[in-house]
């Protein structure tokens, strides 16, 4: 007798395959269990007396691109002490279920991915709401320890909870402590209250964005953690800046220089020295135009400077001196920048003396992104947070 290898093929111990059925969409493999000695679930009692055969369809892992139907031919036996009726275990499909073990693993494995729930049923060949009650079945407790280092950063999930979420990070292991419902400072001191005190005062650096409620909660709850502010976040002031003296200048100008100037903008933010020799050329003659231009784009050049610097006294001391040339500048726009980094020097000073940042959050909420764009959103925040986290972890 040959070997069975569409059994072995299909890992489907202690069965025989008897007819394989083909459709466009679909594949039938009609199945039958060995007879065996089985134990009475009521006495306890052994049997080998079958009562009946009854046919159970179950759903499999997907095959060529076909969904795959097991059409088991089940025995009930019949307890010769009890006469209790049982119908025989399967090792490949648990009780009351009619799909296998293994498709169960394959739906959640793909919900790691950022698949919507009707594309894994779409897939799988099973239901939305069956997705749905397997992922309703994944659990992510809070966090129990925090981390030396932890990042907070909002996102817009436009859950049932509000328009934005909070998201926690430990930027040095790049990993996802949690999702929270809300950015409230309230909701946040509430769950910050529920971690032990102990725990909180592990905490030595705090990573957020320039928002006044974050470094409030900061203060109060990780006191001994050094707040820093995102490098992103304060370097960006100088962009906007001098995109706004640009901005202002152009409406003085005639329409066809305005246009140049609009599209030729990434000449003036771009580094200089990183500038090709005919792009810088022409940026030299865009800074003609007008002195405040001139000024702006040499106060950017040194501000970028600042933060490229190796030493941290040298940036220190330079970083002041920028300060106090762009507050007597004479330009509005860098003036109000002045102002901003005067509020905000000892979180600057911090993210240059340490170096971390929030880049690993931001990553983590592109990823966000994608998955709440190929869902077209989910309104559950539970289904939602679980989603993050299962396909982040």
């Amino acid at each position: 007798m040959y070997p069975n290898y569409t059994k072995t093929f299909l890992n489907l111990e202690g069965v025989s395959i008897k007819k394989v059925v083909q459709a466009d969409s679909f594949i039938k493999i009609f199945i039958l269990s060995q007879p065996a000695e089985q134990t009475c679930p009521c006495c306890g009692a052994k049997t080998r007396r079958v009562h009946d055969y009854r046919l159970q369809e179950v759903q499999d892992i997907p095959l060529q691109g076909k969904h795959v139907i097991l059409v088991l031919r089940k025995r009930r036996y019949l307890c010769t002490s009890c006469r209790k009726r049982f119908t025989e275990p399967c090792p490949f499909l648990p009780s009351y279920h009619r799909r296998t073990r293994r498709l169960t693993f394959y739906i959640v494995s793909l919900l790691r991915q950022t698949f919507s729930v009707k594309q894994i049923a779409g897939l799988t060949g099973v239901s939305v709401q069956t997705v749905c009650r397997l992922l309703d079945t994944i659990s992510y407790p809070p966090p129990d320890r925090l981390p030396q280092a932890l990042s907070i950063d909002e996102f817009k999930g436009n859950a049932s909870t509000g328009r934005y979420q909070c998201i926690l990070v430990d930027p040095k292991k790049r990993r996802i402590l949690d999702i929270l419902p809300d950015r409230t400072q309230g909701h946040l001191a509430d769950y910050w209250r529920s971690i032990p005190r102990k725990e909180r005062l592990n905490v030595r650096f705090f990573i957020c964005d320039m928002w006044r409620p974050y470094t409030e909660l900061a203060r109060t709850f990780f006191p001994n953690a050094k707040i820093i502010v995102d490098k992103y976040h304060f370097i960006r002031q100088v962009t906007w800046a001098i995109e706004n003296v640009r901005r202002r200048l152009q409406k003085s100008m005639p329409a066809s220089l305005r246009r140049y100037y609009k599209r030729s903008r990434k000449l003036i933010l771009t580094r200089y020295k990183k500038l090709k020799d005919e792009d810088r050329q022409a940026c030299n003659l865009m800074l003609l135009y007008s002195e405040d231009l001139r000024q702006a784009h040499r106060m950017k050049e040194w501000f970028y400077d600042i933060c490229q610097m190796e030493a941290y006294r040298q940036q220190q001391r330079e970083f002041d001196d920028w300060i106090a040339d762009a507050q007597g500048c004479g330009i509005k726009e860098f003036e109000d920048c002045a102002r901003t980094y005067r509020a905000w020097r000892k979180e600057i000073l911090n993210a240059f003396k340490y170096r971390l940042t929030n880049g690993p959050t931001e990553g983590f909420n592109n990823k966000i992104k994608v998955l709440k764009r190929s869902s077209y959103g989910i309104r559950n925040f539970k289904r939602f947070r679980t989603r993050i986290l299962h396909c982040t972890s």
